[in-house]
């Protein structure tokens, strides 16, 4: 029989992992500038379309064009999905509502101060 181990504590570092370095020269990169920063709602323009393609003929709401922190876009997917009543998901820098719901979420966003054109038909 074996034994159980007990699993090791490993402490992170804040240089994301790095150990040891042969190089000299090295300086942890600083993470603050990677941030994007918010641009105003009034100054994007989101695209609102149906989408049907690889989802087996379901609609599925597709807003693009968002600009802007990663964290904001998913809070924007969370407030949509909520107002709608369905689900959906935020991927590659899309949100995806699941349904039709194409007027509710151009009407939301319009409401929140963002410029909202309509694609596809």
């Amino acid at each position: 029989m074996s034994r159980n181990k007990k699993p090791s504590k490993v402490k992170p570092s804040r240089e994301g992992g790095l150990v040891f370095s042969t190089n000299t020269s090295w300086q942890p990169e600083d993470l603050s500038q990677e941030e994007q920063e918010a641009v105003d709602a009034g100054a994007q323009t989101l695209y609102v379309s149906l989408n049907r393609k690889q989802r087996a003929g379901k609609p599925v709401t597709l807003i693009e064009g968002f600009q802007g922190p990663a964290m904001d876009l998913l809070l924007l997917g969370k407030r949509l999905k909520m107002e709608c009543g369905v689900g959906g998901a935020v991927k590659e820098g899309c949100v995806l509502v699941q349904g039709d719901h194409c007027d509710r979420v151009q009407l939301s966003l319009e409401k929140q101060g963002f410029r909202v054109k309509r694609k596809g038909g």
